[in-house]
């Protein structure tokens, strides 16, 4: 008995089941997807983790601040026409060798001052502190202190930027951006709507892009000592390309930007001889729920909707196979099995009087 072929009326009626919804791609669902201010080609997670923000919220822009000292730092102190109690650098000597460095403890020791407790002060108030104490033995002070090595406060950048390694906190205001730029920016491979920051055991995902291209500054967090930022590389931010297409695999969004057009059109688009153009699947996996996109490109201006819809990392873009290629297939699976039976059916035995 011939196999009936499934035509696209039939196809229509089938029963949808209960526990998948499908979505058509029509223009007010894109129209509604840019209204509600939908994240297209950004999603608000990846691997499984919640995306939360930091509470800290900075001001853009470089700024300064008071830098308070701790154990590590090295600071000058540079006492006015009174050359025999500063510690010259002289030709041979760097910054660093010659000045005063802050002790496990937060005590510095300076000649006629004695031992002081700098631990969390910033240099302003230490030069006031040592005013006070030399003009006890000396006229009209004059002193400046700076700091010449700060070493107590670190940050760590790693993954895919240019220069991986630990960044001082210094006396301007350490940014999730100022540190990206001083470890040698980004590279071509990184991740930018996905960034790791790591405090006190917790890690938050922050948007890079968002706030490179959409200006939300949201995201330049402000660091604090021992932050790690990691920047992951893009290819978890993969889509597949399934069906009847001419070069079905998985592609690395650039970005987070790509749409149904061009997941398409890199796959070599569909097959114009196996493939039903009208039913063009997107499928999404978030938060444990599913979500089952239709299009129906049976026409070319349905490619201005496939244009419009943004993918998300891990959408899986299956084009259904046409139902007399679909035939064809079961009719080539069957077809051998028959040949072989119809040969058998036909031969003769000798030994049993030319019996079948």
């Amino acid at each position: 008995m011939p196999l009936p072929i499934v035509d696209d009326e039939a196809r229509q009626s089938e029963p949808v089941p209960d526990n998948v919804t499908i979505t058509p791609i029509t223009a007010d669902l894109i129209i509604a997807q840019v209204r509600n201010g939908e994240p297209g080609f950004r999603a608000t997670q990846s691997g499984g983790r919640t995306a939360v923000r930091p509470a800290t919220v900075p001001d853009f822009g470089l700024a300064h601040q008071d830098y308070q000292l701790g154990p590590g730092d090295i600071i000058n102190v540079i006492v006015w026409d009174h050359p025999e109690i500063t510690i010259p650098a002289g030709s041979y000597r760097s910054a660093e060798q010659s000045g005063t460095l802050v002790a496990d403890d937060g005590t510095i020791f300076f000649p006629y001052a004695g031992t002081l407790d700098v631990a969390g002060k910033t240099p302003r108030q230490v030069r006031e502190i040592l005013s006070q104490r030399l003009s006890k033995v000396i006229e009209n002070v004059q002193l400046d202190v700076r700091v010449v090595s700060f070493r107590s406060k670190r940050i760590y950048v790693v993954g895919e930027v240019r220069e991986p390694g630990l960044q001082p906190i210094n006396d301007i205001r350490m940014t999730l951006v100022e540190a990206i730029n001083r470890a040698g920016g980004i590279t071509t491979e990184a991740d930018h709507g996905n960034v790791l920051l790591t405090r006190g055991g917790q890690t938050w995902r922050v948007d890079l892009q968002a706030l490179y291209e959409d200006g939300d500054v949201s995201q330049n967090v402000e660091l604090q000592p021992g932050d790690i930022v990691n920047v992951p590389d893009r290819q978890l931010n993969k889509i597949f390309v399934l069906g009847e297409v001419r070069e079905p695999g998985s592609f690395v969004m650039n970005k987070r930007r790509t749409t149904l057009a061009e997941a398409l059109s890199e796959a070599g688009f569909v097959n114009q001889i196996t493939s039903d153009p009208s039913w063009i699947y997107v499928m999404r996996s978030d938060n444990g729920t599913s979500e089952l996109f239709h299009l129906n490109a049976g026409s070319p201006d349905a490619l201005l909707l496939a244009e419009g819809f943004p993918l998300r990392p891990r959408d899986i873009v299956y084009v259904d196979v046409a139902a007399v290629a679909r035939w064809n297939r079961v009719v080539s699976n069957i077809l051998p099995t028959s040949q072989m039976l119809n040969l058998l059916g036909e031969t003769r035995y000798p030994l049993f009087n030319g019996r079948q």
